[in-house]
Order: C-alpha cells, then sequence, then structure tokens
C-alpha cells in the first residue's frame, strides 16, 4: 500500500519522495493531476496534498505550516481525514489548523487574494489540494492537506512567477527570462519570491522529516 502526495511542483515533489510518499505532479494544470493520480490509484491506502501555498488570512506568514480542517472550491466541500490529521497536529505542534481554497488558475494579486478570503472563507491557497480531495471522496480515500506558506496575503507576485511550469513541475526558464528581460523592474519582487519559496520549502523538509516516513499515516497496514 502507497501514500499518494499531489504536488504542483518538482521541488515539492522531491521533498515527497524522501518521506516516503508517492509523488505525483500537477504542474499547475488541474486536468493533468486528476488524470496522473488516476493512473497511479491502484494500491493506494491514503492521499495527502503537499507543498507550498499562498496566504489568504492576515494571520499566516511565511514559513507558516498548515493543516488543512476543510477544502473548498466554489461549491464542493470537503472534510479532511480527523485521525490523520490529529496525528499530523500532534508531531508538528506548531502548525495551525486552517481552510484551504483550491484554485485552478493562480491567485497573485492581492486584490484577487481578498476577494477569495472574502468569498470562500478560506486561509490559504494553492492549486492541487481541491483536486486530491475529489480524488480521494469519489474513491472513499483518507484525505489530508500539508502546506507550507510561501506568499504573504499581501504579497502580489511578479509576472515571472507566473508563467506556466512545464508538466514535470519545473519553471519554463526561458520564459522566465523573457520576462524578465521585458520588465527588468520585477527583479527585485522576484527575487523576494524566490527567497519566500526557499523559506517555505526548508521549512516543508523540516515537517517532513519530524513526521516521518508516511507522515504518520495511520491507514497504512
Amino acid at each position: 500500500m502507497s501514500i499518494l502526495a499531489a504536488t504542483g511542483l518538482a521541488k515539492e515533489a522531491r521533498i515527497a519522495k524522501r518521506a516516503g510518499l508517492v509523488p505525483v505532479i500537477g504542474g499547475g494544470n488541474s486536468q493533468l493531476l486528476m488524470e496522473r493520480l488516476e493512473a497511479a490509484e491502484n494500491g493506494v491506502a491514503a492521499i495527502v496534498s503537499f507543498g507550498i501555498a499562498g496566504a489568504l488570512a492576515p494571520l499566516l506568514q511565511t514559513g507558516d505550516a498548515i493543516i488543512a480542517t476543510h477544502v473548498v472550491a466554489g461549491n464542493e466541500h470537503y472534510t479532511c481525514d480527523v485521525a490523520w490529521s490529529q496525528i499530523l497536529r500532534g508531531k508538528l505542534v506548531y502548525s495551525r489548523s486552517a481552510i484551504i481554497a483550491g484554485v485552478d488558475e493562480v491567485v497573485s494579486h492581492i486584490g484577487a487574494k481578498r476577494a477569495l478570503f472574502r468569498d470562500s472563507g478560506g486561509h490559504a491557497v494553492d492549486m492541487e489540494s481541491h483536486v486530491a480531495a475529489r480524488f480521494a471522496k469519489q474513491r472513499g480515500l483518507p484525505f489530508v492537506a500539508l502546506r507550507i506558506i510561501s506568499d504573504g496575503y499581501q504579497r502580489t507576485l511578479p509576472p515571472a512567477a507566473l508563467e506556466p511550469l512545464k508538466p514535470n513541475g519545473k519553471p519554463r526558464l526561458f520564459a522566465v527570462l523573457k520576462s524578465v528581460a521585458s520588465d527588468p523592474a520585477q527583479i527585485p519582487e522576484l527575487l523576494q519570491t524566490g527567497r519566500e519559496a526557499g523559506r517555505a520549502f526548508r521549512a516543508l523538509l523540516r515537517c517532513s522529516r519530524l513526521l516521518g516516513r508516511g507522515l504518520g499515516c495511520p491507514y497504512l497496514g
């Protein structure tokens, strides 16, 4: 039996693999993520949404670990597995409980973040949790979400950071460089975004080490 880790980025997937999970990369594409989850579903005991996220609530800061109580996406509402979530909170005593809003497109602007916070009630946002939660519910699988805040609620991401990813979850370097060349003024913001992401990835790695292989999942035989 295995635990699937729904991720968007190649770096998230590498950390998930080190934690004994089976990473499934969506590359920021909801349909692709669902297709890849379906292709990997044989012998699955549970699924976790694993990676970084953006803050919608003012209290969440870069590097904060959040464990979802629910995932919302439009009219969809998913409750995370209680027993596994309690294990995560017990081992990550500094983590915060939060509602995650799942989206199919990047929410990059502070105005869009405020609107999503108001309309969804979500405290953080990512592009994988709602897909993973939907997949889990359809198959009766336990589901949790462990995410680390990267960009704060007050941050607007620069254009180069919004370039679509490759299907393997890696950045399209040429597109990023082209964006920077066309708008060099975004470089300071881009560097800050990189520093924040680096801090979030380090926190994600620390969490995975504290939780151990399988992230403490109680459903492995």
